[in-house]
């Protein structure tokens, strides 16, 4: 069961934030551009992505517990740092987005955006490499 919770937190790992992480990246370029068309489509996008997003800590904190690794360090890090970039997407990202939209500026946007990327990066790399595992990955 633990094999289809972890294909289960993957799948939608890749399907919701593969999209934000793309469309937050290309958003500040096409607001300066398009700041109606486009950059309005990649802030819906990320905004419904982000609502999907939610069943990727859900998923894998049902993984975790199923494998018996909600108290590894690389997990208790991976959780602190998807909190984190959670928080960067709701409270430093999507208000800027709908600001820009509205005709004001969009300073630090795209180091935002950056840095919520780096974030995913970092889980990413965890989720492989579970620093003290046993499988000799």
């Amino acid at each position: 069961m633990a094999k289809l919770w972890l294909s289960l937190h993957v799948l939608v790992a890749i399907i919701a934030i593969g999209p934000i992480a793309v469309a937050a990246s290309l958003f500040p370029r096409f607001a300066r551009e398009s700041p109606t068309g486009v950059a309005a489509f990649l802030h819906r996008t990320c905004r419904t992505y982000a609502i999907i997003g939610i069943a990727v800590p859900v998923f894998g904190i049902v993984t975790g517990a199923r494998m018996g690794v909600l108290g590894d360090a690389w997990l208790v890090t991976s959780v602190v740092l998807t909190a984190l970039a959670a928080g960067l997407l709701v409270l430093g990202i999507l208000p800027v987005q709908r600001r820009v939209l509205a005709g004001g500026t969009g300073a630090r946007l795209a180091m935002t955006t950056g840095l919520f990327n780096l974030l995913w990066a970092v889980v990413v790399v965890l989720m492989i490499v579970r620093p003290g595992s046993t499988t000799g990955a």
